[in-house]
């Protein structure tokens, strides 16, 4: 990986440079093909040859050794805060733990939790924890459990910023809501609706859009995201569809995802929300719908009769004891699946050998799915969803978006193929490189405009700030080492 040393990070290589790999996954007639003992040339933005040796001239060769070159991964739920879930995995029921908004925070008034300066920051670390992990593209999620209400322009403008600042492709809207659950008493969940603050979110969202779609040299594209399908009503659906018909830009809608939404939409509408949405005219392929875990078989066929795409969490959805059923179901009927990781580590590697698993135990069948099928949703599957041919592949033409996964670490042995490899015992700490439209965005742990060992610190400084202030937002308001105790009985010492 010396070889690395010659490009300077944050920068496009000057002049042509071929990277040279044990094995790189190139992309040929019938899709992804291994190549061994092969190498990429890329000049400028572009990927200019892919296979043997290239025979013109080029600025410099870097051997990358026993490595795999990939595509990079495209991950359209992508974490773009610091992961207040983490709290929620050993701390339930959620309504209890500040995962909703109790009547008396909502009677004194939410409030912002984090500064503006907060809320960069960690669009910046986000996004660098992504570079980590070999994603190029991006499109990130957060939470709004402790907002005032929705994202905001001035945010996202700075989230823009740093996708430029890092070299991170982004498909970017601040995310906006026409309502929320509040716990009224124990247990007890009840929707309540702010319509117009909904459509001003909207409209803000497209303002952010028009101000930014193709920046960087297209790096920065729009993406319209209504919260939660509980949290919206019919009519900022339907302007939302419309908006992004006239933006030419994809709609990004989690529904089909927990037991809370279920009931809280059946209560609302009757029905599921695929098919409240599908009875309202506004499924299409234009729509995204993350995690699917509750979708029934007949909220699927509804995906698959008009285009919708799923975008498959299973490492966030597993934790909480949800399970895409399944994997290879959505690919029988022909639903388009991406890959999002949507939780903290954004670890790819992880997520796919945790939906390697899960699609298995879904079906009951260790033949089900395979670790291409997997790795395929996270490359070409994303770039489908997203209707990009020149993402998620290696190609003559296309960008250098690129992966670099080391696979000479003594965990790595012994190597089989080296797609399977990865997903059974890869991580995404052995990602060595990323590159995005030919730039070299991180390598060995370095990122593009970041000091992370600082940033790190200030991280979990921040975070710990949020925590301090959950008795503020939980039901009951109880002190903090009764939400959250710790995994077994906790002494500190001075030694």
């Amino acid at each position: 990986m010396n070889g690395l040393a010659a490009l300077t990070l944050g920068q496009r290589p000057k002049g042509r440079t071929a990277l040279r790999a044990d094995w790189v996954l190139g992309h040929g007639a019938q899709g992804h093909r291994l190549l061994k003992n092969a190498e990429v040339v890329i000049e400028g933005a572009r990927v200019l040859h892919v296979g043997g040796r290239f025979p013109g001239e080029v600025a410099r060769r870097v051997d990358l050794g026993a490595a795999l070159l990939s595509p990079g991964f495209i991950d359209l739920d992508a974490l773009s805060d610091l992961d207040t879930t983490l709290l929620a995995i050993d701390h339930q029921p959620g309504w209890a733990k500040g995962r909703v908004w109790p009547q008396s925070y909502v009677a004194r008034g939410p409030y912002e939790m984090y500064a503006p300066e907060e809320l960069a920051f960690q669009k910046r670390f986000a996004f660098a924890q992504l570079l980590l992990n070999g994603i190029t593209t991006a499109a990130p999620i957060a939470s709004l459990f402790y907002r005032e209400w929705g994202e905001t322009e001035g945010e996202f403008d700075a989230a823009a910023q740093a996708a430029l600042d890092m070299g991170l492709r982004v498909y970017l809207g601040p995310a906006y809501r026409a309502g929320g659950m509040v716990c009224t008493a124990p247990g007890v969940l009840e929707p309540r609706f702010d319509e117009a603050r909904g459509l001003e979110g909207l409209e803000a969202a497209a303002a952010f859009i028009r101000r930014w779609q193709g920046a960087g040299e297209g790096l920065i594209h729009g993406l319209l995201a209504p919260d939660r399908v509980e949290t919206c009503t019919a009519a900022l659906l339907q302007r939302s569809m419309a908006m992004a018909a006239d933006l030419d830009v994809p709609v990004r809608l989690h529904m089909a995802q927990g037991q809370m939404e279920v009931d809280t939409v059946r209560a609302l509408h009757g029905t599921t929300a695929p098919q409240w949405l599908a009875g309202q005219g506004l499924l299409s392929s234009r729509l995204i719908a993350p995690h699917a875990t509750h979708a029934t078989d007949d909220d699927l066929r509804a995906y698959a009769d008009h285009g919708v795409s799923v975008v498959h969490c299973p490492l966030v959805s597993g934790r909480f004891g949800g399970v895409l059923r399944s994997f290879r179901k959505l690919e029988a009927l022909g639903i388009p699946i991406a890959m999002g990781t949507d939780t903290a580590p954004p670890d790819m590697l992880m997520n796919l050998q945790i939906g390697l698993i899960l699609a298995r135990v879904a079906e009951g069948d260790a033949g089900a799915t395979s670790s291409a099928d997997l790795f395929r949703a996270a490359t070409l599957g994303g770039a489908k969803v997203l209707g990009r041919d020149d993402l998620g592949r290696i190609a003559p033409g296309c960008p250098a978006d690129l992966a670099v996964f080391d696979l000479s670490d003594a965990h790595m042995a012994p190597l089989i193929d080296p797609i399977t490899t990865l997903i059974a015992g890869g991580t995404g700490r052995v990602t060595r490189a990323t590159f995005v439209d030919g730039r070299l965005a991180m390598r060995d742990g370095q990122v593009a405009g970041l000091d992370l060992p600082a940033a790190r610190i200030r991280a979990q400084d921040q975070f710990d700030g949020l925590v301090a202030k959950y008795p503020e937002r939980s039901w009951g308001h109880p002190p903090l080492e009764q939400l959250f105790p710790a995994s077994f009985p906790m002494e500190v010492h001075d030694a």
